[in-house]
């Protein structure tokens, strides 16, 4: 009989199909005629032009390159009132949208209120996506 830890994995997993197989940064999807990424499902998800454009407007070209698409929210299944952000560039693109960036902040990971999600979402619809994880 399978174990409650090793059901409640799979079910992540089955929940995350939706992540991409590999993601990529700005300057690759600016540089596509069509960026998108290719899901763990197989399928395509595209990134809105104009979203690409606002992010673009907002990082420095040397950050373009470091920036990973689709930026992801890490939401947790234990600390469920916050959620996280990896990397440098994503925790300033966050921050920014939130309204929030300080330029002497270098913070590679960024710690947020859950009901700051939906703004991050009607900002970002296309270069942000969830992850659930066990932690």
């Amino acid at each position: 009989m399978p174990k409650a830890e090793d059901l409640l994995n799979r079910e992540i997993m089955r929940v995350n199909i939706h992540l991409p197989r590999q993601r990529v940064s700005l300057e690759e999807a600016l540089k596509s005629e069509n960026g998108y990424v290719v899901l763990r499902d197989g399928s395509r998800h595209y990134f809105r032009a104009s979203e690409l454009k606002y992010l673009s407007d907002i990082l420095d070209e040397e950050e373009w390159a470091k920036l990973k698409l689709p930026i992801i929210l890490e939401i947790s299944t234990v600390d469920r009132g916050y959620f996280r952000v990896h990397g440098r560039v994503e925790v300033k693109v966050i921050d920014t949208v939130l309204g929030q960036f300080d330029p002497l902040d270098e913070r590679s990971e960024g710690r947020y209120p859950r009901y700051l999600l939906p703004k991050i979402r009607r900002t970002l619809p296309t270069t942000t996506t969830y992850a659930f994880i066990m932690e």
